[in-house]
């Protein structure tokens, strides 16, 4: 999980606070069409253990180009249930599960509202 917060954003270990982690493994399956049989080993899905963590550096630590093959070129601030329904469509589970796990280890003022399933 650091290695990733490192490549991904550049935040060091001391940069952030982990508040939980999700209960176990999570999985999600690729629907047929994303499957590349030709490459090798074939990805048919993923699983993953999620964490939250609360940023104590400052934002301007936060660094998309601190690997030499950026994940990403852009960054925001979102509400807490956003992300289900800005993934893909196969993910939005595995998002679900995750954020509902989490949901629990924000602080009592900042727990956010328990979203209706399909609502934005």
């Amino acid at each position: 999980m650091y290695r990733e917060l490192e490549e991904e954003v550049g935040l060091k270990p001391d940069m952030v606070k982990v508040l939980g982690r999700t209960q176990s493994w999570l999985h999600y399956r690729l629907p047929k069409r994303f499957i590349r049989p030709s490459e090798d080993p074939v990805c048919i899905g993923q699983k993953q253990v999620w964490f939250l963590m609360r940023l104590t550096a400052a934002e301007s630590d936060i660094r998309l180009d601190a690997d030499d093959t950026p994940e990403f070129d852009h960054w925001r601030w979102v509400t807490y249930w956003y992300p289900i329904s800005a993934v893909v469509d196969f993910k939005q589970g595995v998002y679900r599960q995750a954020l509902t796990q989490l949901a629990g280890r924000l602080s009592p003022q900042r727990r956010p509202a328990r979203r209706r399933r399909g609502g934005r």
